[in-house]
């Protein structure tokens, strides 16, 4: 069996999502998967931190003679186990993460808060 490290896309329309998957060569895009590897959304603003990565699958995997499409390859050389992006991707994935955090909500929200527990008892 041909295994080939490809992305099967998911998402709706004008909002993909892709999985970075080891799958038989001959089955379709979004046929059935060998081993989830990874994600990609190219939807986040931050560049680097596009990509998920389970980097000891993807050398595991081309460590058995799987081929990366020419898309995977640059992803895997940029975010794999010695890539080139890696400081880069750790920085953005935590300005990510920091612009997803809830803010603190304001005083307005805190005095009303009381006011509907006390009318629930």
């Amino acid at each position: 069996m041909a295994v080939r490290i490809r992305m099967k896309k998911l998402g709706r329309l004008h909002r993909p999502f892709y999985r970075i998957c080891a799958m038989d060569s001959r089955a379709p895009r979004g046929g059935r998967v060998l081993q989830e590897l990874g994600t990609y959304d190219p939807m986040v603003p931050e560049t680097d931190a596009r990509v998920t990565l389970d980097v000891e699958g993807v050398e595991k995997w081309l460590s058995v003679g799987a081929q990366p499409t020419p898309k995977v390859a640059v992803l895997i050389k940029k975010y794999g186990k010695n890539g080139t992006h890696l400081e880069q991707q750790k920085a953005a994935k935590e300005k990510v993460a920091k612009a997803r955090a809830p803010r603190p909500t304001s005083t307005r929200m805190l005095k009303q808060a009381p006011v509907a527990e006390e009318a629930a008892e």
